[in-house]
């Protein structure tokens, strides 16, 4: 059944239920995917591999295990597992920013709540957050973005901050 029939005017009722309609759909489509990878098991690793179509390969140390994403545009996205599973670390480098909220998970609300407490900054110089459960460093310009997060009660030893580079 169509929502107006050839020569009869849509009623205020029949409007209002395709608004309702129309609004629940895009709704459902654009809420984002439960998918996040910082502080959540080495599964993560995979739904980012396959949410951003990337290319992976994994190499193993002592301390933590480096998954590396090629993602189609060339970006690379690194995350770190500990031997447990654990992402407690990623970073990113490529001409776009990647889905921080698909790469931070609770850490992008974190952090988002931590950059509003602030007074303005300049939208030119790199973001930085630095708190007890959350480091966050990420900057650049088109063509060049950078980034680099991580749970620091989460780094396993023998971790360094240049492993992220």
């Amino acid at each position: 059944m169509s929502i107006s029939e050839p020569g009869r005017p849509l009623g205020a009722d029949r409007v209002r239920k395709a608004m309702a309609i129309l609004a629940g759909t895009i709704w459902l489509v654009s809420a984002p995917m439960a998918h996040a990878s910082l502080g959540r098991t080495r599964e993560t690793v995979e739904m980012d591999r396959a949410r951003f179509g990337a290319q992976m390969s994994s190499t193993t140390t002592s301390a933590y295990t480096l998954h590396t994403l090629t993602l189609p545009s060339g970006a690379v996205v690194r995350e770190f597992t500990r031997e447990d599973g654990v992402v407690f670390a990623v970073s990113w480098r490529g001409a776009g920013r990647p889905d921080l909220r698909q790469l931070l998970g609770d850490g992008f609300d974190t952090m988002q709540a931590d950059i509003a407490t602030r007074r303005p900054r300049v939208h030119r110089m790199p973001l930085a957050v630095n708190r007890a459960d959350l480091v966050v460093h990420t900057g650049g310009h088109p063509g060049a973005f950078w980034g680099s997060a991580y749970l620091p009660q989460q780094v396993p030893a023998g971790f360094s901050g240049k492993d992220m580079r």
